[in-house]
């Protein structure tokens, strides 16, 4: 092992809107040896995810930001390689927080195990964590009811595509919103929306209006801009609006110009009772990952769940793949692919 080499992504520079390949650097480093209560990880699969743009900013948030020089933090699929740990056993495939690198050490803590599942890649989208944010997101905050509305956004996605399906396991008649009409297609005729938007059409508004003409119920927020803008005036009395993320602001350098709408959406919330609340799926909802996985793990079986995976090759494309998904550039759930 000592002949091995790790090769890892660190944080070179902070980005100032959207990053670059100049923000990124790989690195070879000795492969690290585990002490006594520790084990050595190989990573399998890296998850690529939109959060990470604000890992990667200095800015007060909900998690401490990633130093300059670390390593670029991301959940993978891992298989233990070494063990110094007695709940870890040599081979067994883990669920981690291994970064953007080939190998890790671990204590053991926050690590999952996996059993031996025919694609282990899922546990970093419909059995992880996007498919986690949507399930709770959904039934915990939205609580949808048989015969509402729920519009998603980003509906082909890792999580809205989870939303979609889920909601109409509930009776739900279920709106999508993507970008592309290739998307579209997908979550209608795959995923099975009842409809999905095009937010690239110049009269995106219109459409989701005449998509949704008992309003909406439940609208899955996790871009932000202009689909919200749209959505708003469609939110019926006690709408409920669970908010996991706003993919659209990330790179935005200052705020957007024009009126303050502040008080419009204040008002909105006020006179129907929308509720809108936003979550950080592992910090209020992490005890329940096993609930959820079991739950999910049986409706993919039963071929109740579909998803989809962007799958890249090597962590040297890493990079390039995240700045892509910034823009929206992948379709499905991006997974990097380091071994098998």
């Amino acid at each position: 092992m000592t002949t091995q080499n790790n090769h890892r992504i660190v944080l070179a520079s902070r980005p100032v809107g959207e990053p670059t390949a100049g923000n990124f650097r790989l690195e070879t480093t000795p492969i690290p040896t585990p002490a006594a209560g520790q084990v050595l990880l190989r990573t399998l699969y890296l998850s690529l995810d939109p959060y990470m743009r604000g890992r990667m900013s200095d800015a007060k948030s909900y998690a401490e930001p990633v130093a300059i020089d670390a390593v670029m933090v991301g959940a993978t699929v891992s298989r233990v390689v070494s063990s110094q740990h007695p709940d870890f056993a040599e081979g067994e495939l883990v669920l981690a927080q291994g970064g953007w690198q080939e190998y890790a050490v671990s204590d053991g803590t926050g690590l999952f195990k996996l059993g031996q599942l025919a694609q282990p890649s899922l546990a970093l989208g419909v059995l992880g964590m996007p498919g986690f944010t949507g399930y709770m997101g959904l039934m915990d905050i939205g609580q949808p009811k048989a015969g509402e509305t729920v519009v998603v956004a980003a509906a082909s996605g890792a999580v809205g595509s989870v939303v979609g399906q889920v909601a109409k396991l509930q009776g739900c008649r279920v709106v999508g919103i993507a970008g592309g009409a290739e998307k579209c297609r997908y979550v209608v005729e795959e995923l099975g929306f009842d409809a999905c938007i095009d937010h690239h059409a110049k009269d995106m508004a219109a459409q989701l209006a005449a998509a949704c003409p008992a309003g909406i119920d439940v609208y899955f927020e996790n871009v932000g801009g202009a689909v919200f803008d749209a959505v708003l005036p469609l939110l019926n009395t006690k709408a409920r609006v669970p908010l996991c993320g706003l993919i659209s602001q990330y790179n935005a350098t200052e705020q957007p110009v024009g009126r303050d709408r502040l008080s419009l959406l204040m008002t909105e919330l006020l006179k129907r009772r929308i509720r809108m609340q936003g979550f950080i799926i592992f910090n209020d909802y992490g005890p329940r990952y096993p609930e959820f996985f079991k739950v999910m793990s049986a409706w993919l079986a039963e071929g109740k769940i579909k998803f989809r995976e962007d799958r890249v090759q090597g962590l040297a494309a890493a990079p390039a793949a995240f700045i892509g998904l910034l823009k929206g550039k992948n379709f499905g759930k991006l997974v990097v692919q380091l071994a098998d």
